[in-house]
């Protein structure tokens, strides 16, 4: 339970980083994705056409070649201007900065039009400190209705998306041109809140926390706002109707003579210029077509919500099922921006998008590698289950049988009483011994699992290696193998579980008797080496190549002279020895060469002397 929890947290601490970072992504180069998207999702939407309410009056190449350039464009102004006083528009926006004095009769003229012009907005723009207002001159600025700053710069460096309707210089403040423009077609008064303007029946989300922008909603390529040269209707008065009921927008857009040439998500490389995108605001604040964004913590609500559906799909399900309900998790942070755009809602793509699948690749990276790691452990656990069958069949059936003969013995005849108790007793003999070999595999067992702790008690290497040689003489002494043990110090203590270490001492003294010729010796040592113990069994049997060195303590592994010796085994014993002998801290050394016999070499670790114990 413990296991599961601490995965559990580690997965969902995990999910919790990926998040984080996707957000931190968001306030770097989320900015510039969510711009691109936001450029592309303009292109790709396609909203309802309607019938523009604003017409461009533009001075362009042709018209500024015909009159001078730009110095001489007043005399031209002003005869527009009075052939518009007839048509007439709803407004006229100028978006030309009349700050320098020409002649006076130019002056004059153009000062006669402008006031004949019916709700007029003149452009006015900041001084570079941004401390003061660079205003028309006092004659043009009698005669407009209103000044609008003509500032289209936009919010990001890269495109103009939103326009500011304000701008302060100290204390002096100017609603844009477009919204100054709109203002006098409607007659009304501007009303503002912290949230918004309201301009007649309009209502324009633009807060004043972040400065009156207002997303402009541009004029799609198949709407048109309707362009008309100084030089045609100069050519052409009749032209004057198509401006009638209009609001007219009039400026400089030869690109060589205007230097406020900005792109906007249509722009795909054509910049536009600012009385054009003034145009375009005013026909947002016409149309009504507002643009306003999702607040950040809706966003971030969203983006949270992807996450944790994604890793409790994880969590929760099937793989496959995980795999289908996060395809639909991304496809929802994809498409989501996109819907929310056809309702002029703008929506972070890359908030969403990123959580998404980011959440994805750790959840589904982790979960994977958890299945894996639960599919070794029930590999492990398969192999485990079948060795121990394995071993049952094959280390058991030795007293199995005895125990089965000698009880069908029992039954079958009617045995002496001497007889009869020394079958008892050998069944009873063969029937511990029995359990004491399911109880050492299953501690074994246990041990490699992790789920037994050792004894820990000190013995003496001596008593230890007696007592194995006391059970093993009767094999040795049919074979007629002497045992040589040389004299260890009586101090040489061990330390750990003496009935595991038993087992592992007897087997590997029993493999040295049991694969060694008639009529030669097994020799036993026991010293201490830096700080460790050396536990050794030398024999003079087959012994073993350094190809077979290295597997011979992997389970079930037996040599091919251990098989054509005729020498019963499983290879198992060899795989317990080591585990033993690892889960007390040590090593276990072989060498050996074919035919000239072998030496296995515990090495543990030697106990504290008990005088320094005692200083701790």
């Amino acid at each position: 339970m413990q296991s599961a929890g601490r995965q559990s947290a580690i997965y969902w601490a995990l999910l919790a980083a990926s998040f984080t970072l996707a957000l931190a992504g968001s306030w770097t180069i989320g900015t510039q994705i969510d711009n691109d998207t936001y450029d592309w999702m303009f292109r790709l939407y396609e909203p309802p056409p309607w019938q523009p309410e604003s017409v461009l009056l533009v001075a362009d190449e042709r018209s500024l070649d015909a009159y001078g350039g730009v110095a001489h464009l007043r005399q031209p102004l002003a005869r527009a201007l009075e052939i518009l006083s007839s048509a007439p528009p709803k407004a006229v926006a100028l978006d030309v900065i009349l700050v320098d004095q020409m002649d006076e009769t130019t002056d004059a003229r153009l000062e006669a039009a402008l006031r004949a012009t019916r709700n007029l907005v003149l452009a006015c723009r900041l001084l570079p400190d941004g401390l003061a207002w660079e205003d028309p001159l006092p004659r043009f600025r009698a005669r407009a209705a209103a000044l609008g700053h003509a500032h289209a710069e936009p919010e990001e460096r890269d495109a103009s998306r939103s326009l500011p309707l304000e701008k302060v210089a100290g204390h002096d403040r100017r609603w844009a041109l477009s919204l100054e423009a709109y203002r006098l077609s409607r007659g009304a008064q501007i009303l503002e809140s912290p949230d918004d303007l309201e301009v007649g029946p309009r209502r324009i989300p633009a807060s004043r926390a972040r400065g009156r922008l207002m997303r402009i909603r541009y004029v799609p390529p198949y709407v048109k706002i309707q362009r008309i040269s100084l030089k045609e209707l100069i050519d052409d008065p009749g032209l004057a109707a198509r401006f009638t009921g209009k609001v007219v927008f009039a400026g400089v857009t030869d690109q060589t003579a205007v230097h406020d040439r900005l792109s906007t998500p249509y722009s795909e490389g054509k910049p536009m210029v600012g009385v054009e995108i003034h145009a375009n605001a005013y026909e947002t604040i016409a149309q009504g077509l507002f643009l306003t964004r999702a607040p950040l913590w809706l966003e971030l609500l969203f983006s949270l919500t992807l996450a944790a559906t994604v890793g409790l799909a994880y969590a929760r399900f099937t793989a496959i099922q995980a795999n289908l309900l996060a395809l639909g998790i991304l496809a929802a942070a994809h498409v989501t921006p996109y819907v929310l755009f056809t309702q002029r809602v703008v929506f972070s793509f890359f908030t969403p998008v990123s959580s998404a699948w980011l959440s994805l690749v750790t959840a589904g990276g982790y979960q994977y590698l958890v299945v894996r790691r639960r599919l070794h452990k029930s590999e492990a656990e398969r192999d485990r289950y079948r060795q121990t069958i394995h071993f049952v069949t094959h280390e058991m059936r030795t007293p199995l049988t005895a125990i089965q003969g000698s009880s069908e013995l029992m039954g079958r005849y009617a045995l002496p009483e001497e007889k009869r108790k020394q079958i008892a007793e050998l069944i009873n003999s063969e029937s511990k011994r029995l359990g004491r070999m399911i109880e050492m595999f299953l501690n074994m067992e246990r041990l490699s699992a992790g789920q037994m702790e050792l004894k820990r008690e000190s013995f003496g290497a001596s008593e230890l290696m007696a007592g194995c040689v006391h059970r093993a003489l009767p094999l040795a002494e049919r074979k007629q193998i002497r045992i040589l043990t040389e004299a260890a110090a009586p101090n040489l203590l061990l330390s750990g579980d003496r009935e595991l270490m038993e087992y592992a001492f007897y087997n590997l003294l029993t493999n040295a008797i049991k694969y060694s010729p008639q009529r030669t010796e097994v020799t036993l040592s026991a010293a201490r080496d830096n700080g460790h113990i050396r536990i050794a069994v030398q024999d003079q049997g087959i012994g073993m190549d350094q190809k077979e060195v290295k597997q011979i303590f992997q389970k079930f592994y037996r040599t091919r002279r251990a098989e054509q010796s005729g020498e019963a085994g499983t290879g198992i014993g060899l795989s317990i020895v080591e585990q033993i002998v690892i889960q007390h801290g040590g090593t276990i050394e072989v060498a050996s060469r074919p035919g000239q016999g072998s030496r296995f070499t515990m090495v543990l670790p030697a106990p504290m002397p008990v005088a320094v114990m005692d200083q701790h």
